[in-house]
């Protein structure tokens, strides 16, 4: 960090300095101040039953979800959120840990973590929640620090482009306070060196000037509690893993769960939803409450203007249909990967490039959306020559597999 291109500018010197003095100046009033960003959400520790919110009180106007709710070639059953989207679920995320559905052994470990630190009077360890898009890492985060009452400051990884950037945000902390950090295996490596001493010292040293002028002015910080995401702990550096004191693994849900989690948002949508609707739809979300959410809303839409608005599980299915998403939970991008890895490739090996051209679509596109859920349900396989495709996967289209799908160098 001691390079010019970790060094401060002009400006951002004066910012850092302004910032800091009015930090201590707050310190030395005893006067509290308001967050920056925004305090931690407060709601009772009920569950919302069926029916209750139908008003939509203290929801966007609009659930249904803005046009585009994925970006181009991305299905409704993608994992990934854009901006927008993630407004709308704000909505229908639970504010306390009792109304968290599923990760129950994660849940009971928080709990211990964050009561504990409570009665001490001090913040808990810093959270490292890892696991695949849309399962719930924001919003354990939020749910965080409402459990402690502090406030919660957002960003991710690749917004912070130079140690300079965290320097800002660190030096401003209330003494308690939470930061979130999404995608953090993505920082800027200035930023992660200055990050391993804000952890474990609770401070910053900040370089002023460039060459061999350059001094390095350490500058104190409130201890904070971070809690970091991100869907690739692989790609974290062992420096940075290790000054976690608590680190958690998000699964893919039951449909039981997941059962739970679409009666609980139809209830805060105010929708008419039958048994059936529900057990159809955790079904289909591919075990992702994000996805089990997207296809509410659009459940919702289907039946507000092609029927009573009643959702029943047969016009759960006329509704999933129409969108293309199958009893499995596979849509458009899916079938088109796993058709043409079968009929134009014979089954496979075929590489993943290859793959993308055969579908019009990215290379990232199939890896990160399709990929991984046809592997996880066994209709596709990866091996050192390509991706080939299973028995499941023949017998998915309705073909008959031929005897290499049997053999075990398929997986190997």
């Amino acid at each position: 960090m001691n390079g010019e291109g970790d060094a401060l500018t002009r400006a951002e010197e004066a910012e850092l300095a302004r910032r800091t003095r009015d930090a201590r100046a707050r310190t030395a009033d005893q006067e509290p101040q308001p967050p920056e960003t925004y305090p931690a959400p407060q709601a009772p520790s009920r569950g919302l039953a069926p029916g209750e919110g139908a008003t939509g009180e203290g929801l966007p106007r609009d659930l249904g979800g803005p046009r585009g709710d994925q970006s181009p070639g991305e299905g409704i059953t993608s994992p990934l959120a854009d901006g927008d989207e993630r407004v709308i679920e704000g909505a229908l995320r639970p504010k306390r840990l009792d109304d968290f559905v599923g990760q129950a052994r994660v849940r009971e470990q928080l709990t211990l973590l964050l009561r504990s630190a409570l009665r001490r009077g001090r913040p808990p360890d810093h959270v490292l929640l890892s696991g695949p898009p849309g399962l719930g890492k924001t919003t354990i985060a939020m749910i965080i620090a409402a459990e402690l009452g502090a406030p919660l400051r957002i960003t991710s990884g690749p917004a912070i482009e130079r140690s300079g950037d965290l320097a800002a945000v660190l030096s401003t902390l209330q003494e308690g306070e939470v930061v979130f950090i999404d995608e953090i295996h993505r920082l800027a490596r200035p930023a992660e060196e200055m990050l391993y001493l804000a952890m474990e010292d609770f401070r910053v040293d900040i370089v002023v000037g460039k060459g061999p002028g350059a001094t390095a002015i350490p500058l104190d910080i409130a201890p904070f509690t971070l809690v970091g995401a991100t869907t690739r702990a692989g790609l974290l550096p062992a420096p940075l893993r290790d000054r976690f004191g608590f680190t958690a693994h998000l699964d893919f849900y039951q449909p039981e769960e997941l059962g739970v989690i679409v009666q609980r948002s139809a209830g805060l949508l105010g929708m008419r939803i039958e048994d059936g609707g529900i057990d159809e739809l955790a079904l289909r979300s591919r075990g992702t409450p994000r996805i089990a959410n997207r296809l509410l809303r659009r459940v919702r839409d289907y039946a507000e203007v092609r029927a009573d608005g009643r959702v029943t599980r047969e016009l759960t299915k006329t509704a999933l249909e129409l969108y293309e998403v199958d009893e499995l939970g596979l849509d458009r991008l899916d079938r088109a990967v796993l058709d043409a890895l079968i009929r134009r490739f014979g089954g496979g090996p075929v590489g993943l490039s290859t793959l993308a051209v055969a579908v019009a679509e990215e290379s990232e596109t199939v890896e990160v959306v399709a990929e991984p859920f046809l592997v996880r349900h066994g209709l596709m396989a990866r091996t050192p020559r390509g991706r080939v495709a299973t028995r499941a996967g023949w017998e998915h289209l309705g073909l008959v597999p031929p005897p290499s799908a049997d053999t075990p160098t398929l997986f190997d």
